[in-house]
């Protein structure tokens, strides 16, 4: 039997239901900018709904978390009097798992075996499957934990079933089963250059790592991302795509051209677009209600074909200047899923800290968020409430 096999039997979670713990609703909060009002939601206890974010390590996964979860309230923690090497996140409506606690081999196993943390044979599915499901049928489940700092597995952790649980990593749409538990599914897809630049800043900074093995490590995981992880873009319903930009010679990632891919026909959202929906629209905002300094902004939008697929694009190349100006643009989207006048720009500035807050990463970041709402309310035949 492969270690993966083995893991099953010694981790499995009981499916026997526990008591499930009240949850307080946020307090309304005092919006700083247009409309001046804040998202009060009230979480619905007979249904979870399961959200799936896929992409590469360091392609801004974390970064794209804290926006959604911040539109649904509450500030994201890990379990309160858990492990401080906790990949979870838990705020008013959202538990964020991090699809790394189901790798079956730690680091050094890796190492032993010659295997990425990208290769399927590294994953407990047959685990990862029973908890989300569990999870979405409102059932609690001990999961295990992979500790990031020191690469090995941690003992498990008590997680309860919240009204939105997202699973995002690597594999969320890679196991047919898991996938199928999946009501809306994202896709981060991010350009060899731009991803490389990111890794670097976050692997360094953050854990420690050297130039160099990082480097190394992009090069032995490379073919398992083709492999593996690229190819779950095909099923995801929004794709974020980050592209050097167009609009000036750039080798050093410093501007950024954003593609938001947003497939058709679906019954739990409408894609959003600019000005003419289903029509071919190129715009350069910057004038007498956007200030652009070099290089400016060009935004784009129409419908084209993703795979054999019909989807509708929305592109923006670029960057702000003056995050308050952001309303003159969304003034002119349609189905953004915003519930009042300059919602996205709020939340654009309560979140200006966060990487990608002054180009489309961000703009397109929350515009998911705001759609992730939307999946919500349509499932749940019930609409979240402003005041």
């Amino acid at each position: 039997a492969s270690p993966c096999t083995l893991t099953v039997r010694h981790t499995m979670a009981t499916s026997m239901q526990r008591p499930m713990m009240k949850s307080s609703l946020p307090r309304p909060a005092m919006a700083k900018v247009m409309g001046r009002r804040a998202l009060v939601v009230k979480a619905a206890k007979d249904k979870t709904i399961v959200i799936g974010l896929a992409a590469d390590s360091g392609c801004g996964k974390s970064t794209f978390m804290r926006r959604m979860t911040g539109i649904f309230g509450g500030t994201p923690k890990p379990p309160m009097g858990g492990n401080p090497d906790s990949n979870t996140l838990i705020s008013d409506m959202t538990t964020v798992i991090c699809l790394d606690d189901y790798h079956c081999m730690d680091r050094f196993g890796r190492k032993d075996a010659g295997v990425t943390a990208l290769a399927p044979e590294a994953q407990n599915f047959e685990l990862m499957y029973q908890q989300v499901k569990a999870l979405k049928e409102g059932k609690p489940v001990d999961k295990p934990i992979y500790n990031h700092v020191s690469g090995l597995l941690d003992s498990p952790e008590t997680i309860q079933s919240p009204p939105i649980l997202v699973i995002e990593g690597l594999h969320p749409f890679y196991d047919s089963r898991v996938a199928a538990l999946l009501d809306f599914k994202i896709y981060l897809d991010i350009s060899d250059d731009i991803k490389f630049a990111w890794k670097v800043q976050r692997d360094m900074a953050e854990r420690g790592h050297s130039l160099d093995s990082i480097k190394k490590s992009i090069e032995a995981r490379k073919p398992d991302f083709d492999a593996y992880i690229d190819p779950q873009k095909m099923d995801a319903d929004f794709i974020i795509q980050v592209l050097p930009t167009q609009l000036v010679p750039d080798t050093e990632g410093k501007y950024l051209r954003v593609r938001l891919i947003q497939k058709e026909n679906s019954k739990l959202y409408d894609p959003v677009y600019l000005f003419d929906e289903g029509s071919s629209i190129t715009w350069i905002p910057c004038g007498r209600k956007l200030t652009c300094s070099f290089p400016g902004i060009k935004m784009a939008y129409g419908p084209d074909t993703w795979n054999g697929q019909e989807v509708s694009v929305l592109e923006m190349d670029g960057q702000f200047d003056k995050l308050e100006e952001l309303i003159y643009v969304e003034s002119h989207m349609s189905n953004t899923s915003a519930k009042f006048y300059g919602e996205i720009t709020q939340q654009m500035l309560k979140n200006s800290g966060f990487p990608g807050s002054n180009n489309g990463t961000g703009l397109f970041q929350t515009i998911v968020g705001l759609k992730v709402r939307e999946v919500y309310e349509r499932i749940l035949k019930k609409e979240l409430t402003t005041a």
